[in-house]
């Protein structure tokens, strides 16, 4: 191993270029939401519109995932994230100066293509940047930037528009994409699979329109309904375009994406460890924010604020995580971060309409804490069993994957909670739609037993949400102790068609020192890092 880059500081700083990007694409996710009221006032939108600028950005960072993993492969990860960063900010300046709902849509899709460069290669990159003893601190850091943008949107959000128009909100994304554009620039090696073969153009657009129509269908099911022709399409058309793509990929011979690697248990298992999270986050990030907001009183910064001690229990975890994972293995870490993960959103299941903000926060550390020791070792588990040449694709791989539970998460317990709201309240109007709605109706009405019933209704729904939430992590937690492998997958050999081999082909591989084919990773699990700073 190159020991003169090891002991470069430089490639921390490279590190820390790349989670300013990922810090930016946290942020905006959430801060968007606070500026949709004043948008749907000064631009004239309906909620169909205000749909449409959330989700455009959604769908086309889906679709694009894989390609743009397989583009990093061939053509230079350190390439495409800068091209990423320029998109992302020139279509951040393009909504700042919006003056219609199409331009904002625009725009916002714009920022997908963006995002879906920087995210995969991004993970990507790292293990050609760090050693496979500091990898497991790099995904952390990665992950724990990620994180920390998602409460920073609504407090960054509410303070702007204080002060400011709405485009500020898209405004703030430019300086910090320079910035990681400039770092980036300068900090980053470039890093490729220098055996790439040719991009299978049908591959790639059944990979993107199939992931594309899924997500979109899932999106669409609970304003339409589950069983509404256009989400029955969409999503059956979406399932039939992956199922394509698997089925294509498998008879290649020299295959774009190797599908193989579900075949090592450590990628596989510590997917489906990676992806729970994300489908309990997507209900939690769902429902909480909406009580703060109708059944709290709070506005939007006061509401960002209070998510703090989830990222805080995140962080704090996803650093003793790199602590822990050697001593006790990913079979022990990963699964008793998902039973915490698990006990804490089910000890948030338990509260009512009149808990104050102090129990609140107890659960949301918990299940930060939870979160960080599951997460961020499921993606070090996965990373691992990856060649460097290889890593994009395979990052794409679990970032789609993510995403997809992600929606999933939202759509259905989305689902869930409305169907458990109306049940509880069915007072008829529009108070039965949300319970902001119900709020509206009671100061237009001056009742206040129908504001009281409707936060009742909409707390019990919220509570159904973290059962299921929690249910789902402790069922994943037992099958995760039982088939993750117990030892670091950083010891796992990889194949020389730069796909994992099966767990114990990597064992014996790692443990003689020798990779086959003389590609890959040698026994510590990633190829000596490029000098940083070169190209």
């Amino acid at each position: 191993m190159d020991t003169t880059t090891k002991a470069d500081p430089r490639r921390w700083w490279a590190l820390g270029a790349l989670v300013m990007g990922v810090l930016v694409l946290g942020f905006d996710m959430t801060i968007l939401n606070v500026a949709l009221p004043t948008m749907a006032t000064e631009l004239g939108a309906d909620t169909g519109d205000l749909q449409w600028i959330v989700d455009a950005y959604t769908i086309v960072f889906a679709a694009l995932l894989l390609p743009a993993g397989l583009l990093g492969d061939r053509f230079g990860r350190k390439r495409l994230i800068l091209v990423g960063l320029a998109v992302f900010g020139a279509a951040s300046l393009l909504g700042t100066f919006a003056d219609s709902i199409g331009t904002v849509i625009a725009a916002r899709a714009l920022m997908g293509v963006g995002g879906a460069l920087v995210m995969p290669l991004s993970m990507s990159i790292l293990p050609s940047l760090f050693p496979a003893a500091e990898r497991s601190r790099a995904i952390s850091l990665w992950a724990a930037g990620m994180a920390l943008g998602m409460p920073l949107g609504p407090i960054l959000g509410g303070l702007l528009l204080q002060h400011f128009w709405w485009g500020s909100v898209f405004l703030l994304n430019v300086p910090f994409v320079a910035l990681a554009g400039i770092a980036c620039a300068l900090l980053l090696p470039e890093s490729r699979d220098p055996h790439a073969g040719r991009i299978d153009v049908p591959a790639s657009v059944f990979g993107a329109v199939g992931l594309a129509a899924l997500v979109f269908g899932v999106i669409e099911a609970p304003r339409r309904g589950w069983g509404d022709p256009v989400v029955l399409v969409l999503a059956a058309s979406g399932v039939l375009l992956l199922a394509a793509l698997v089925l294509r990929e498998t008879r290649a011979r020299a295959p774009m994406i190797d599908f193989g690697l579900f075949r090592d248990r450590h990628f596989l298992w510590g997917s489906v460890a990676a992806v729970v999270p994300s489908f309990v986050m997507g209900g939690v990030l769902f429902v909480l924010p909406q009580r703060f907001a109708s059944v709290d009183g709070f506005d939007a910064l006061g509401t960002g604020v209070r998510l703090v001690p989830l990222m805080g229990g995140l962080l704090v975890a996803a650093v003793l995580s790199d602590r822990l994972v050697p001593r006790l293995g990913f079979r022990v870490v990963v699964p008793a971060g998902l039973v915490l993960l698990g006990g804490a959103v089910l000890l948030g299941a338990t509260g009512g309409v009149s808990d104050g903000y102090g129990r609140i926060a107890l659960w949301l550390t918990l299940a930060g804490f939870g979160l960080g020791l599951s997460l961020v070792p499921a993606t070090d588990a996965v990373m691992a069993t990856i060649a460097p040449e290889r890593a994009g694709v395979g990052s794409a791989l679990l970032q789609s994957m993510r995403q997809v539970g992600g929606a999933l998460g939202i759509a259905l317990l989305g689902s869930l909670l409305a169907a458990a709201y109306t049940g509880r309240l069915d007072a008829g109007g529009p108070a039965d739609d949300s319970v902001a709605a119900a709020a509206q109706e009671a100061a237009r009405t001056g009742d206040p037993g129908l504001l009281a019933d409707a936060q009742a209704a909409f707390v019990h729904g919220m509570d159904l949400v973290l059962v299921v939430c929690g249910a789902v992590s402790l069922a994943v937690a037992a099958l995760v102790a039982v088939f993750l492998p117990g030892r670091r997958a950083g010891a796992a050999a990889v194949r020389g068609d730069g796909s994992a081999g099966g767990a114990d082909s990597g064992v014996q591989g790692a443990e003689s020192g020798t990779v086959p084919g003389g590609r890959g990773a040698a026994a510590g699990g990633a190829a000596d890092p490029a000098p940083v700073g070169s190209v």
